[in-house]
């Protein structure tokens, strides 16, 4: 695929997201949806789509650093701050998905609903599909109309969903029961909030001191606590069908991860000793209202 880099405006642009817009790290956005004929999704040997970043909400606002033109159709490569993470490939959004300005757009708003309102949201996301980059568990329609399947293709539901980004990851599926309000990625929920130390204890100790939306997160996935019985996660599964979002036994939970990561305070710790390893972070003080946040 050959893009062409439109002329460069000699002022900024910017640009807000008017729907869920899809962002790639790569600008070959008919390439994986679709492929030269229409009859392909780019997908890793999971499944999964890894040309994808992320869902960004409504009202999110990019910086526009390059334009670049694939078959008449304008894309963007972007910075922003919902997406904060180093990228050598780039980070690259459809134009039709946004509108642009010449002048500086507000940041979205990010309001934190209620305690009892996010673990709601995550409770309804109950059997969505796994998605790598997703956190629209609804998906986007719009990706069919844009980058139609070849005429005559039948799509089955799974190649459906996965078109139209119908699902979430383990860090979108906190993402989407926020509203865009916690980091998108497990690299970042690592450090979110203030520690539980747990160093040294077992199962049983460390349940006794977990409260509603802790997280159980390690560089690569998160879960999130309902209560001392359960947890919630977005699960990958290359073999068989135990992926998606699902509701655990918080006791089997951690005994699973016990099998090879231990307890620690700090993840830090583990990359400087090269122990593989999992904290719980506490990011929501507040159980009965939006609250305050420790950061």
């Amino acid at each position: 695929m050959v893009f062409a880099t439109a002329a460069q405006p000699s002022a900024p642009l910017y640009a807000v997201a008017v729907s869920p817009t899809p962002v790639l790290n790569t600008p070959d956005f008919a390439g994986v949806f679709g492929g030269r004929d229409g009859k392909n999704i780019r997908l890793d040997g999971c499944g999964q789509i890894r040309a994808m970043e992320f869902v960004a909400l409504p009202g999110t606002v990019f910086r526009v650093e390059k334009t670049l033109n694939s078959g008449g159709q304008v894309i963007y490569r972007v910075t922003t701050d919902d997406y904060p993470y180093p990228t050598t490939q780039g980070y690259f959004i459809d134009g039709r998905f946004v509108k642009t300005s010449a002048d500086p757009i507000p940041q979205r708003p990010r309001n934190l609903p209620p305690r009892q309102k996010v673990i709601d949201n995550l409770l309804a996301a109950r059997g969505s599909r796994y998605v790598w980059g997703g956190n629209v568990r609804e998906g986007i329609p719009r990706l069919l109309s844009f980058y139609p399947p070849a005429s005559g293709l039948p799509l089955s539901p799974t190649t459906a969903d996965l078109w139209q980004l119908a699902g979430v990851d383990c860090s979108g599926l906190l993402y989407e029961a926020t509203g865009g309000y916690t980091p998108r990625n497990t690299s970042a929920l690592v450090t979110y909030g203030s520690p539980v130390p747990i160093k040294g204890l077992d199962t049983a100790k460390i349940i006794q001191l977990l409260q509603p939306l802790d997280l159980i997160v390690w560089n690569g996935h998160v879960m999130i606590i309902i209560d001392r019985e359960r947890v919630i996660e977005s699960r990958l599964d290359c073999h068989g069908n135990g992926g998606g979002v699902r509701v655990r036994s918080l006791r089997e939970a951690l005994g699973d991860i016990r099998k090879s990561r231990v307890p620690l305070d700090n993840i830090s710790t583990a990359v400087d000793r090269g122990v593989k390893g999992f904290v719980i972070r506490r990011w929501f003080a507040n159980p009965d209202s939006a609250g305050s946040v420790h950061r």
